[in-house]
């Protein structure tokens, strides 16, 4: 797993929660890494794993919760961070069918060992689209979490249906946007 989402996760711990805090998850695990992350190293998705565990545990919030609150500050990162990869996308439904298509090839065009999920989507019609998830990584909730920071960031009301697997590897997300 890129280092970005290990920086940008403690990054988000730091501002919502403390320095302390994002301190003591990294120091109570024994982590491979020793919790020092480069935005551009490779690192094992279970090291991200046991820092949400251990920030479960500090601030009593189900974990499934966190993954997906970190999913809404990433997408939020990432047009910060990415802002070419939104040039000329107006709507959530515009922004998802790129990820795939654009976004992720550039990604691996950077980055050639990266693993990446896969977002494919379908528009059933003007105002519903389905997208299929996909990962070998358990982060479902935290693609739950994207969607909906894209819904916010491009200010739309859109009802998100979740059908995510017992190991939260794959998805199907059914968009509804309100007439």
């Amino acid at each position: 797993m890129k280092g970005i989402v290990f920086t940008e996760f403690l990054e988000m711990v730091e501002n919502e929660f403390s320095f302390k805090v994002a301190d003591k998850i990294i120091e109570e695990n024994s982590l491979p890494s020793n919790g020092a992350y480069t935005s551009v190293g490779n690192y094992d998705n279970k090291e991200l794993l046991m820092l949400v565990s251990s920030l479960s545990r500090h601030i009593n919030k189900p974990v499934n919760e966190l993954v997906h609150a970190y999913g809404k500050y990433l997408l939020k990162r990432f047009f910060v961070l990415f802002p070419h990869f939104f040039n000329n996308v107006e709507s959530t439904f515009d922004f998802l069918d790129t990820i795939d298509r654009h976004v992720h090839i550039e990604v691996k065009k950077l980055y050639h060992d990266a693993e990446l999920p896969s977002f494919e989507t379908k528009r059933i019609s003007k105002n519903e689209m389905k997208m299929f998830y996909r990962s070998g990584n358990p982060f479902a909730c935290l693609a739950e979490g994207l969607i909906e920071g894209a819904c916010e960031h491009f200010n739309e009301v859109i009802t998100v249906k979740s059908e995510i697997d017992e190991n939260f590897q794959s998805a199907i997300f059914t968009l509804t946007k309100e007439a």
